[in-house]
């Protein structure tokens, strides 16, 4: 049986700008560097973007875009200021979606997002609409691409936000596994609560709205994904891979997808560069030595739309 891995990194940071100056002023707080938006860009998005490889010895042996092998959204308002003050690091962001297209059969690393950090279900009904149109729209002039699926800040959704991705061409959405109230088979009757967090991650699910469209959700893997962003789990590579692995099971007869969603500046920033994913070659060997592992994408491992109705797909309201 199949089995995926997927990790999406979710990066963001405000405007930072003085509204009337339009620029960032000097922060003494993120001293060396001029503001925090410049000394996270060197700490986390300009590491990903040439991550090394490292040997037994510690001695570089490959540079790696990470960002062609992850899921990935960034903020627009981030988006804005990396293209103006960071273009090197804005254009290995654009050349890593355009790599994962090739190497994921034709999908892209990238997801849009809501264009201010705004919680979506909190805004009226013109708000929501506005918002993520605008995300869509600048995700289309930068990716050159339509978004298939679309980061939602803090996950936060209701069903009318459901509506309006759907209407505007959103395909999938990334939810946290608290968020699920029940669920059940394709086709069938019966519900089974999944309260609580209770939610198996490796499958995608399908939840039909009320207007009769549907959209599918996937839920993250929460115990990894706390570990990866509050509990050092990115200290040690080997280690990092061992959690993502104890993830499947031979008890499911079922494509298995373990995926895990966290900011993506816990990649060299919150937990500071050890953490940048500079990952050591005989950490990456437990993954090459597993023929029926794919370190793909999850949308490659889950869509199209046949795998909602492989058993034991499930459909949530």
């Amino acid at each position: 049986m199949k089995r995926y891995i997927c990790i999406h990194g979710h990066f963001y940071q405000p405007p930072r700008e003085n509204a009337w100056l339009e620029a960032i002023e000097l922060q003494d707080s993120a001293y060396p560097y001029h503001d925090w938006n410049e000394r996270i860009s060197a700490e986390c998005y300009a590491a990903n973007s040439v991550s090394r490889v490292l040997d037994g010895e510690n001695q570089i042996i490959d540079l790696v875009n990470n960002y062609s092998k992850i899921s990935f959204n960034f903020g627009p308002t981030l988006l804005y200021w990396l293209e103006a003050k960071a273009p090197s690091v804005y254009a290995a962001i654009l050349a890593a979606d355009r790599e994962s297209q090739k190497n994921f059969s034709g999908h892209g690393s990238a997801l849009a997002q809501v264009y201010n950090h705004m919680i979506v279900p909190l805004a009226n009904a013109r708000d929501r609409y506005s918002q993520i149109l605008w995300g869509i729209r600048d995700f289309e002039r930068r990716f050159k691409r339509a978004p298939a699926g679309m980061w939602l800040p803090e996950t936060a959704v209701d069903l009318q936000s459901l509506e309006i991705l759907v209407e505007l061409g959103i395909r999938f959405t990334i939810l946290a596994p608290h968020q699920a109230g029940r669920i059940r088979r394709l086709g069938g009757r019966a519900w089974r609560d999944v309260s609580g967090g209770r939610i198996d991650p490796t499958q995608a699910y399908e939840q039909r709205l009320p207007s009769g469209r549907r959209i599918a959700l996937f839920f993250y893997d929460g115990p990894i994904s706390r570990a990866v962003a509050f509990e050092g789990l990115l200290s040690r590579g080997e280690d990092f891979a061992n959690r993502l692995l104890g993830a499947f099971t031979d008890d499911r007869d079922w494509p298995q997808l373990v995926h895990i969603a966290t900011d993506g500046e816990s990649y060299g920033h919150h937990q500071g560069l050890r953490a940048t994913v500079a990952v050591r070659a005989q950490d990456c060997a437990i993954f090459l030595r597993r023929p029926d592992l794919s370190c793909r994408r999850f949308r490659r491992a889950a869509l199209p739309r046949r795998r909602f109705r492989q058993p034991p797909a499930r459909r949530l309201y």
